[in-house]
């Protein structure tokens, strides 16, 4: 009874598997494809971005009497 039960998670694994792969595309059996177009309208032009070093940091009054 153990035998049969494991025997089916493991095709019911594999068929899942398959199905979320896009393996049963070919039956008519593929997940619904999900896209979300307005999230590309809302993306800055990356292209327009500049990047500029951090200015180094100003060392700390305390670190130099605490070195002694």
């Amino acid at each position: 009874m153990l035998r049969l039960l494991i025997l089916l998670l493991l095709l019911a694994n594999g068929a899942y598997f398959a199905w979320t792969h896009g393996a049963l595309a070919q039956l008519g059996l593929a997940p619904a494809q999900q896209s979300e177009p307005e999230r590309l309208q809302q993306q800055i032009q990356p292209e327009l971005l500049l990047v500029t070093p951090a200015a180094a940091p100003a060392p700390a009054a305390g670190a130099s009497a605490s070195a002694n």
